[in-house]
């Protein structure tokens, strides 16, 4: 495996002033008539082909940004994903690290499984690639920590997919939770999200059974299990290959609301300090068309705060099926005494955010969508109102725009191994099952305190040649 000391892009600014005698060249290699000159084009190989792939075409409007190749451990995706979105232009890869050695890359989007992103991320960071990682970024907390302290010592410019984090709307709402529009936080209601499920399939390959190469790899750290087509596309719905992937899921869009309760809250680089399970863990259905509580006429949220029609951003955000699976109220208290409730069911209130109650009012953030009570609360002359280009296009902006400059990116991999976290405690607690008695976090050393099963819970077993590389 390659490890270049010295980027394409550093190449390409040096150039100009290695030729001594130039000849005509080409407008567009100058940057002229509205060309992007290639020192200002940031080349990107995409890894993995399954449907988050398809982000790559809300950058299309972002200046610079130019995907050049595609890799896929299933050859056939990546032919076919290049076929659709390039018309064949793109050359395909099995194998990413061969894509990164012949594409001269300047960074990689990795859009795979999230049991393969932390074993993909680092290895790609290893051969000098500054990378998009989707989120959730790492399937546990410790490897989510190996691949933070990779990007560091490797100085590598790292954009987590938790893109309300460059939408204009949800930072300006949230900058107004932290800068006091509400006075102190007293409370943040978020969904209570689904859990992973257990696989309960044929769990291991028995000798003599054939494995097709790319199921090998695919599987990665976990452990290796016969073909299934349940495993194959419905990965985010186990235990092994996600925390909980699902629509209303932990760490499917809970990765989106508890990353944005961090960046409102100022807590961007820290956690909660405890961590309560509320209620026995079991199959619910997720809130959808279920009865909601009401006292006197008026709804309630399963927290019994009051929401009311101005404090519903949620309702109409995606259209959710009725969904059911593993869950139970979490309760995590910030060091400062800020309660983080996760409460609220999925047919009302803030799907992919969060609302926050202060002593002067509440604020909630939806994805592209605020609501407030007082409603003036949201709606100063600078609001920036909602998306005007495709959401995700301000954050794949933001992270070429940081390769360029070097600087830390609005989802830094740091903030996402955060948000990760929070994802992995509520199933932590969910899974040590301990009703009303509360697990003490370190958010400093990322351990418990006064529980040896919830730390056991922090890593996992890796399958013999998916180790981490070692970063030094």
């Amino acid at each position: 495996m390659t490890k270049p000391t010295t980027s394409r892009r550093d190449i390409l600014k040096l150039g100009a002033a290695a030729i001594a005698a130039p000849t005509v060249l080409p407008a567009s290699v100058l940057g002229r008539d509205g060309a992007t000159p290639p020192s200002e084009t940031v080349r990107v190989g995409l890894i993995g082909c399954g449907g988050r792939a398809t982000l790559v075409r809300e950058g299309a409007d972002v200046p610079g940004f130019q995907v050049v190749a595609v890799a896929d451990c299933l050859k056939e995706r990546a032919v076919n994903f290049s076929n659709q979105h390039s018309g064949g232009k793109w050359p395909a890869y099995e194998d990413f690290r061969q894509m990164i050695d012949a594409e001269q890359l300047d960074g990689v989007m990795v859009e795979t499984t999230t049991h393969a992103r932390a074993w993909i991320a680092i290895h790609a960071m290893q051969m000098g690639m500054d990378a998009y990682i989707e989120k959730p970024m790492a399937l546990t907390i410790s490897e989510g920590r190996a691949m933070v302290d990779a990007a560091r010592a490797l100085q590598r410019v790292t954009q987590v997919g938790t893109q309300q984090r460059s939408m204009p709307i949800n930072n300006w709402a949230s900058d107004l939770v932290k800068n006091g529009a509400i006075g102190k936080i007293k409370a943040v209601l978020a969904p209570n999200f689904i859990g992973p499920f257990e696989w309960q399939g044929a769990s291991t390959v028995e000798p003599g059974d054939k494995v097709d190469p790319w199921w090998d790899v695919w599987t990665n750290q976990a452990e290796l299990r016969p073909y299934d087509p349940q495993l194959h596309l419905g990965w985010a719905r186990w235990r092994a290959y996600d925390s909980g992937g699902l629509c209303f899921g932990v760490s499917g869009w809970g990765a989106h609301s508890y990353d944005q309760i961090l960046r409102a809250i100022g807590a961007d680089e820290t956690g909660p300090v405890e961590v309560l399970l509320e209620e026995e863990v079991a199959v619910r259905d997720s809130g959808r068309f279920a009865p909601q509580e009401t006292v006197g006429g008026v709804a309630l949220g399963a927290t019994g705060d009051h929401l009311t029609g101005d404090l519903d951003t949620g309702a109409d955000y995606y259209s959710m099926a009725k969904l059911a699976g593993p869950r139970g109220k979490v309760r995590l208290t910030m060091a400062n005494g800020t309660e983080l409730r996760m409460h609220l069911d999925g047919d009302r209130g803030p799907g992919l955010g969060a609302i926050f109650v202060g002593e002067h009012g509440k604020i909630e953030i939806n994805r592209n969508k605020v609501a407030s009570n007082p409603k003036e609360l949201v709606r100063g002359s600078n609001n920036p109102g909602p998306n005007t280009r495709p959401e995700t296009s301000y954050h794949i902006e933001n992270w070429v725009n940081c390769i360029k400059t070097r600087e830390r990116c609005n989802a830094d991999i740091e903030y996402g191994q955060r948000a990760n976290s929070l994802c992995e405690l509520v199933n932590i607690a969910r899974h040590v099952g301990l009703v009303g008695v509360p697990l003490k976090w370190d958010p400093a050393a990322e351990r418990f305190t006064n529980s040896d099963e919830a730390n056991a819970m922090l890593s996992r077993p890796r399958r013999a040649g998916w180790e981490l590389p070692e970063v030094g």
